[in-house]
């Protein structure tokens, strides 16, 4: 029988051997990366393989919302495998938990948003809008409509089409060509935003989005697609007015309007979706990541009425669809979900916790290189930069952020590199104020050991 210590070596080589892990950096010689392997959680915590405990201050990827180790949820699944693990949802088949969560979401999604197709990831999420886009003007006797508008620093998935909206060349440089049919408009970034002629930074960048319909030919554009807050491409909160303005920019071309929300849905960023924010409805709104907490793959596109009447014209077969759409169990789990967030008023802790985790955070602006703190609820990005006074950038050989997350990890803390020196955060719902405050110390601590260092 192998003692504790063979047995977890053989593991980790297992995993370096036969795992090609996403987002894995393929060129770094064996043995030097941190190798994390996670046995439990409980709240916002993990433990791994050799004992030790973590604050998870990324709900590992931005969607652990109602913290790890929930009993209930687990009894949902098994509840629910017990009857009816899964059915096909083709052909008008379906499921109680599917129905219900369908309209469990019609009630909270904003305006007349009402309709759900169900897909398991973001990335499939966002294909599905797209298509569905397309579909809606093609029914209607404009299939010429078919351009999809994005923005620098968007993140919408990694498929063959949620790659190309992705406005991030990371994630895109070594997979040429790129699909077809996606155009790309400035990131509304107000950290950057000079003024000129008078001109608030939200008109700035929403008539930025129009020039990019103009240049294209509206009557060849089907819709722009936005996170309203740009995670990956490094926690960018909008200005204020920017929805609005966009909102009337997609009217006055009659472009539809998709909001992906596989981040910002229910409760990151203290409303049960972003868009409340800023009091705008979106044509359609991808879900995924919360909806679940994690718990099981599910996403989804909720279209308004009216969207959803115009492609009931086609008046036959629906030529889209996934082999899990509307799985049973991840429906089940996704109902339980939503039922914690609301008894445990999750989405106004999100907005307290929040103010105070940016207010924490804030304190780190500081030291030299932090450029600037910003976020909404609990999402947060700390720009790492040459000088704060002058906010030049690393160039790429000398991006910091990843250093800044390492230290952190080496001090029991996860937290995200994100592109262009952004260190993100994103912790559960249910971290508390002891550890939040833990976790904005040890960000301190990281960043001024690595500003020493350059």
């Amino acid at each position: 029988m192998l003692d504790q210590e063979t047995a977890l070596s053989r593991l980790e080589e297992l995993d370096r051997t036969y795992f090609l892990h996403p987002m894995g950096d393929l060129g770094a010689p064996p043995g030097t990366l941190p190798q994390v392997i996670f046995t439990s959680g409980r709240g916002a915590e993990v433990t791994d393989l050799r004992g030790r405990t973590y604050i998870d201050a990324m709900a590992s990827l931005w969607n652990v919302n109602v913290g790890h180790g929930r009993a209930e949820l687990a009894d949902a699944a098994s509840e629910q495998m017990r009857s009816l693990a899964y059915t096909s949802a083709y052909n008008g088949f379906g499921s109680p938990p599917a129905i219900e969560l369908a309209a469990k979401l019609a009630e909270l999604a904003p305006g007349d948003l009402e309709v759900t197709f169900f897909a398991s990831g973001g990335a499939e999420a966002n294909d599905t809008a797209y298509k569905l886009a397309r579909l809606y003007w093609y029914v209607q006797g404009q299939p010429g409509r078919n351009t999809i508008v994005s923005r620098v620093r968007d993140y919408h998935g990694l498929t063959l089409g949620a790659m190309a909206a992705t406005g991030i060349d990371l994630f895109k440089t070594q997979f040429q060509p790129v699909t077809p049919g996606f155009l790309h408009a400035p990131s509304p970034d107000p950290y950057r935003y000079e003024a000129a002629n008078g001109e608030s930074a939200g008109v700035h960048y929403a008539r930025a989005v129009e020039q990019v319909i103009l240049d294209a030919g509206p009557e060849t554009v089907a819709a722009v697609v936005v996170e309203p807050v740009q995670g990956a491409g490094g926690v960018i909160v909008p200005p204020p007015d920017y929805f609005p303005q966009l909102r009337q920019v997609c009217d006055r071309h009659g472009v539809l309007l998709i909001a992906d929300e596989v981040i910002t849905g229910f409760g990151r960023t203290g409303r049960w979706f972003a868009q409340e924010h800023w009091g705008i409805q979106a044509d359609l709104m991808i879900f995924a990541k919360g909806v679940t907490s994690g718990y099981l793959p599910l996403s989804g596109v909720v279209l308004s009425r009216h969207i959803h009447d115009v492609l009931r014209a086609i008046k036959g077969t629906l030529p889209h669809g996934f082999t899990y759409s509307g799985h049973a169990t991840a429906c089940a789990v996704g109902l339980r979900n939503l039922q914690v967030i609301e008894e445990e008023g999750l989405v106004e802790r999100a907005a307290q916790l929040g103010e105070r985790l940016l207010g924490g955070l804030r304190r780190l602006e500081r030291h030299r290189i932090v450029g600037n703190v910003r976020g909404l609820g609990l999402m947060a990005g700390i720009e790492l930069v040459c000088d704060s006074s002058t906010k030049e950038r690393f160039g790429p050989e000398m991006r910091v952020a990843p250093r800044v997350a390492a230290k952190a990890l080496e001090q029991g803390v996860i937290v995200r590199s994100l592109p262009l020196d952004v260190v993100g955060v994103c912790p559960p719902f249910v971290i508390s104020e002891e550890q939040l405050d833990h976790v904005v110390e040890v960000l301190d601590r990281a960043v001024e050991e690595v500003a020493a260092d350059v």
